[in-house]
C-alpha cells in the first residue's frame, strides 16, 4: 500500500514536468512529422501529399542529395577524426598535469566563441588579400600565391571542415575525465605484472574507456546533424552547394522559398539520421553498459 502511494506521488511530482516536455517538444514533433506528408505553403492551402516529399528529397533533388552527401561525409569526418584525435590527446595529457593544463587552456579556449564568431574568424584567417594563411604562404613559399579558400569549389569543402576541427578539444576533456575514474590499483598492479606505459593504455585502459568513445561519437555526429551558423555565415552553402548541409537546406527551404512541407520532411530525415547513429554507436560502444 505504501508501495503505491509512493508511486502515485512520484506521478504527481512528474506531471508538470511532463506535461511542459510534452508542450515543448512532444506537439512540435508530431506536427513536424505530419506535416512532412503535405504541401505547406503561405500562399495556398495545406494539402496532403503522401510520400511526395520524401520521393522528392531521397531520388529527385538534386540540392538535397548534395546536401545529404555533405552532412553524412562531415558525420564520419567528425566522428572519426576528431574522436581519435580528441582520445589521442587524452593519453597524451593522462598523468602528465603540465600537458593537460596546456592543451585544456590552448585547446578550450576557441570552444567558448559561438559559431557566428569563429565563422568570422575564419573569414579573416583565410581572407585572400590579407588573411593570415595566404599571408604566410606569400611571405615564406610563394610570394605570387592567392586562393580565395571559401568561395573556390576546389577548396570550399576543406575549408570549412576545418571549422570543426576544435570540436576534438570536447572529446579530449570528456576521455580524460574517464581516465581519471580508473583504479590506480588496477594501473599499479599491471606495472608490477612488467606491462609498458603502451601496453597499459592499450590492454586495460582503452577497453575501459570503449563506453565513453561511444558517447563521444554520438555527441560529434549528432552535433553535425544540427550544424547550421558557421556553414552560414562563412559560404551560406556555396559556391554551388559545395558546402550545403541538411539543416542550412532546411532553412533556405522554409525561410526562403516557403515551403514549409518540405522543409519538415528535411527535418525528419535528420531526426531518422539521429536516431539510426545513436542506436548504432550504442550497439557497438555499449554505452551505458558497464564496462567489463
Amino acid at each position: 500500500m505504501k508501495h503505491d502511494k509512493a508511486i502515485i506521488w512520484i506521478i504527481l511530482f512528474l506531471l508538470p514536468t511532463l506535461l511542459l516536455f510534452i508542450a515543448i517538444y512532444g506537439l512540435p514533433l508530431l506536427t513536424v512529422i505530419a506535416t512532412a506528408f503535405t504541401d505547406w505553403r503561405l500562399s495556398k492551402p495545406l494539402t496532403f501529399v503522401g510520400l511526395d516529399n520524401f520521393k522528392r528529397l531521397l531520388f529527385q533533388d538534386d540540392n538535397a542529395r548534395r546536401a545529404i552527401l555533405n552532412t553524412v561525409v562531415w558525420v564520419l569526418i567528425q566522428s572519426t577524426l576528431h574522436v581519435a584525435l580528441g582520445t589521442l590527446l587524452a593519453f597524451l595529457a593522462f598523468r602528465r598535469k603540465r600537458i593537460w593544463n596546456a592543451l585544456s587552456i590552448s585547446y578550450m579556449i576557441p570552444n567558448i566563441i559561438s559559431p557566428v564568431v569563429r565563422g568570422m574568424i575564419f573569414l579573416f584567417v583565410f581572407n585572400p588579400q590579407y588573411g593570415l594563411v595566404n599571408s604566410f604562404i606569400r611571405r615564406f613559399i610563394n610570394p605570387e600565391f592567392t586562393q580565395n579558400w571559401f568561395f573556390d569549389p576546389s577548396t570550399a569543402f576543406f575549408t570549412v571542415t576545418l571549422g570543426w576541427f576544435l570540436f576534438a578539444a570536447i572529446v579530449m576533456l570528456l576521455i580524460h575525465a574517464q581516465m581519471a575514474t580508473i583504479s590506480q590499483s588496477i594501473l599499479e598492479s599491471a606495472m608490477i605484472d612488467g606491462a609498458s606505459d603502451f601496453q597499459i593504455k592499450i590492454h586495460i585502459i582503452l577497453p575501459l574507456i570503449k563506453p565513453m568513445i561511444g558517447t563521444c561519437i554520438i555527441l560529434s555526429a549528432t552535433s553535425m546533424l544540427k550544424e547550421f551558423e558557421f556553414i552560414y555565415v562563412t559560404t551560406q552553402g556555396g559556391p554551388g552547394n559545395v558546402t550545403l548541409s541538411l539543416p542550412l537546406y532546411l532553412y533556405k527551404t522554409a525561410l526562403l522559398e516557403n515551403n514549409y512541407g518540405y522543409a519538415n520532411t528535411i527535418g525528419v530525415l535528420l531526426i531518422v539520421f539521429g536516431i539510426l547513429i545513436i542506436l548504432g554507436i550504442n550497439r557497438l560502444f555499449l554505452v551505458n553498459k558497464d564496462a567489463e
